[in-house]
């Protein structure tokens, strides 16, 4: 592979991170040459995206539907209230360019759906999902296991979190932890944004992790984080042989 070099500007902003033994130019310059979708880029999205153009990604496809609300303004970070009434993704191009001008963003009016998370997705290198309802996470994963594309799925709810990649062919896909869309869950909830932001740090860490090949990747397993407890577990979990989306082992 051949990597893009770093310019002087990029190893003096980067230089403290690059102190990372195992990260160095070499995974700096792996950084710069990703491109990472995210959806959607509301609470937790929205750190994610920040971090990952704090790390010095080099290309982010950011897909969010609508204009900024009065309620998104306690966790959805990239939103500002000068810009109530204004698209969504317009404030989050904004703010990332503000951090870091050579970012190259693909921005996209829209929520993921099932007719146009496969072009989405083939833009990219990684998925981060952190969108709420099941139909995009859905969309999003079929999406990952058939284009074998690494898939960090970030959820949270109330004082809740959990985390899990996602390796087509190797981990269990999201289908294999949840085969159909809960009954319960409702496209509003209860949200406190320290919340949404721990599990978009965490969730862009493993980016970063999957992307440079450092460290050790959560496929296989699922971190559950109880906030009111302050109580973090990891499970591992296992491929369903019968998962409608990525079938049996072999697969």
């Amino acid at each position: 592979m051949n990597l893009p070099p770093l310019s002087d500007e990029e190893k003096a902003i980067y230089e403290w991170q690059m102190w990372l033994p195992d990260l160095g130019e070499v995974g700096q310059q792996k950084l710069k040459n990703s491109r990472v979708l995210v959806s959607r880029v509301g609470g937790v999205g929205s750190v994610v995206a920040y971090e990952l153009a704090a790390a010095g990604v080099g290309t982010l496809v950011l897909a969010h539907a609508g204009n900024v609300k009065p309620s998104d303004l306690n966790r959805q970070l990239l939103m500002t209230h000068d810009w109530i009434g204004k698209p969504r993704i317009e404030s989050i191009e904004r703010r990332l360019r503000d951090l870091n001008p050579r970012l190259n963003i693909i921005t996209v009016p829209e929520n993921i759906h099932p007719h146009n998370a496969d072009a989405l997705v083939q833009q990219c290198d990684i998925i981060v999902d952190c969108a709420p309802l099941f139909t995009e996470r859905f969309a999003m994963n079929h999406a990952a296991i058939q284009q074998r594309k690494p898939l960090i799925e970030c959820a949270m709810y109330d004082m809740e979190a959990q985390l899990t990649t996602i390796i087509p062919g190797q981990s269990p896909c999201l289908r294999c932890i949840f085969p159909e869309a809960p009954p319960t869950w409702k496209r509003e909830f209860p949200v406190l944004g320290a919340v949404s932001g721990t599990v978009a740090c965490l969730g862009a860490i493993e980016a970063i992790k999957q992307i440079t090949g450092i460290g050790e990747s959560m496929a296989g397993k699922l971190l559950r984080i109880d906030f009111r407890r302050m109580s973090f577990k990891t499970l591992k979990i296992a491929r369903n042989i019968s998962c409608p989306e990525c079938g049996s082992p072999a697969t």
